[in-house]
């Protein structure tokens, strides 16, 4: 199956997410993927800011998705039966002179 790029790929601080699934990884994910959660912009800057302050791991905006994710009220909702969750926290797109929407945000909770 050949993939192709993206025709419109979303506007969003998350760099990756902007890109096509590659050939290897899309049979993965669709033989072992059984739901996917969107999160907002919001979401992905609350949770990266939570995963710097909090866990001192320097993770991309990307991974930050995930972790999003995994806060939300919709993931509260998901099926008890589910029992396996993967996250990736990955920091390899780090583009520290990009990080002027981290100012922004209001100090995290205590």
């Amino acid at each position: 199956m050949g993939l192709t790029p993206n025709p419109h790929p979303p506007d969003t601080i998350a760099d990756a997410v902007k890109t096509s699934i590659g050939p290897n990884t899309w049979p993965i994910i669709r033989d072992l993927v059984d739901d996917v959660l969107t999160v907002s912009e919001e979401e992905i800057k609350q949770a990266t800011r939570l995963v710097w302050e909090r866990m001192k791991l320097l993770i991309e905006p990307t991974a930050g998705v995930g972790v999003a994710a995994v806060l939300s009220e919709r993931f509260r909702t998901v099926s008890p039966d589910v029992k396996n969750v993967c996250v990736v926290l990955c920091g390899g797109n780090v583009d520290l002179s990009a990080l002027g929407w981290l100012t922004d945000l209001p100090p995290a909770a205590e």
